[in-house]
């Protein structure tokens, strides 16, 4: 079974007011004998954050004071997170030790990336292909695309090939993709990031099917993530200057 990270709260750390009930604990106390959650409790939270997801586990988090929920949505599970006072959910757990510092490197084989589904921003004589996993509904890609509008307009020799990949918690992202992908709309995807209406697909859902499903293969959960021609992979997004630094380095 694959895991993934369901991100709430897109990629940031929340530092939230946590109830002072959580933690005044007497010596030798448990959170749990004070706070239970049952799947009864959550369900229409859960149903609201991540539609037609199915709670298969609820446990305290390594976190005093916050729940972590097991949520599974068709073949992906993911974790949830939510404090003690059913008011807040957080996003990822990051530990300390890690924070600073850069995520283990990861290449894929680009061989197996097909583009025939792909949108392509920039010119199709650019010596530079990097092909980019987005979601139309995602906060942090809709900061990327115009970074990217500006890189190809500045720098003939670049590329992105843009591929949807709409996640489970943005519910409306799968007809957008379906509609931009149904006549391969760069205007169609522009208008998504702007928040322009998109209008209903004009065809079958079979390219976003083999776009999600291409992700998957790729273990590509989270948006946006960026695929250099050699294969290097790049999760999330950077300022123009630092992303033609990624872009250009050998």
């Amino acid at each position: 079974m694959k895991r993934f990270s369901l991100l709430i709260i897109g990629c940031l750390i929340v530092l939230l007011p946590f109830s002072s009930y959580a933690f005044k604990l007497e010596q030798g106390q448990d959170c749990m004998d004070c706070h239970k959650l049952t799947t009864k409790d959550v369900e229409a939270i859960i149903e609201k954050a991540v539609p037609g997801g199915k709670i298969v586990d609820i446990k305290a988090s390594p976190i005093k004071g916050v729940w972590e929920i097991d949520v599974q949505r068709g073949e992906q599970r993911g974790a949830v997170l939510l404090d003690f006072s059913k008011k807040f959910l957080i996003g990822q757990m990051i530990p300390v030790d890690q924070l600073g510092k850069q995520p283990p490197a990861r290449n894929v084989d680009v061989s197996k990336i097909p583009l025939t589904d792909a949108v392509r921003l920039g010119s199709a004589k650019a010596k530079k292909k990097v092909i980019v996993f987005t979601d139309p509904d995602c906060p942090y890609c809709r900061q990327l695309h115009p970074i990217m509008k500006q890189i190809v307009k500045k720098r003939k020799d670049i590329a992105f090939f843009v591929i949807l990949n709409p996640l489970p918690m943005h519910k409306d992202a799968y007809k957008k993709a379906q509609a931009i992908l149904c006549l391969k709309s760069l205007t169609m995807l522009d208008d998504a990031f702007t928040g322009k209406p998109v209008p209903e697909p004009s065809c079958s859902a079979d390219a976003v099917e083999r776009t999600t499903a291409l992700a998957k293969s790729l273990e590509f959960n989270g948006t946006p993530t960026l695929v250099r021609e050699d294969g290097t992979v790049l999760s999330g997004y950077l300022p123009e200057e630092k992303l033609l630094e990624w872009i250009d380095k050998k």
